[in-house]
């Protein structure tokens, strides 16, 4: 119940500030990486839940296990969290690869900076479970200035990180996030 009226608030603010969606992604697309940057503020998660309910999408967002326990557990679920075990031999890529292999629809949502401050390298292991799990990834950027949700056309990683990476950087260079001189793109 929580879940519903925080989703429910973060839609109505949503709408009441401006927000819209430049381009949904498609709902056909049933397996994919979403890449969502320049992440530089807590309320990137409000307007992503949001933007998620309003674009009807069912994309995850990954988390520690440790988090799903009473009493949060519902909420964090209903909110698009999906667990994932730190502890397991093996890597996070090969178990996000394996549940793309194992579910239909599945879908998760990535900050390639892994934090809010400003980074000069993103973490790679988004890219390591599209290549792994073969899915493609789907860039999407918060524009706080013209208050725009901008999504790209899904692709599937190369395999030549660096050149991808070029690309990826050059679509999230034109986003303007919620603290810009965050944001370490150009």
């Amino acid at each position: 119940m929580i879940s519903k009226l925080f989703i429910w608030l973060c839609v109505r603010w949503f709408r009441f500030t401006g927000w819209h969606i430049s381009k949904p992604i498609p709902q056909s697309l049933r397996q994919y990486v979403l890449v969502v940057a320049p992440h530089t503020s807590n309320i990137d998660f409000f307007v992503g839940v949001a933007a998620r309910k309003v674009m009807k999408l069912n994309v995850k967002f990954i988390a520690k296990k440790e988090l799903f326990s009473f009493p949060i557990k519902g909420l964090i679920l209903n909110l698009g969290g999906f667990p994932v075990d730190r502890s397991i031999k093996g890597s996070l890529v090969d178990q996000m690869a394996k549940n793309f292999e194992n579910i239909n629809d599945f879908a998760i949502t990535v900050a390639p900076e892994g934090t809010r401050s400003k980074v000069n390298t993103w973490k790679t292991g988004f890219y390591h479970i599209a290549l792994k799990a073969e899915v493609p990834i789907v860039m999407c950027g918060f524009d706080y200035q013209k208050k725009w949700i901008i999504s790209s056309e899904p692709f599937f990683p190369s395999g030549d990180i660096e050149s991808d990476f070029i690309k990826m950087h050059k679509f999230f260079g034109k986003i303007v996030s919620k603290y810009p001189k965050k944001a370490g793109y150009s």
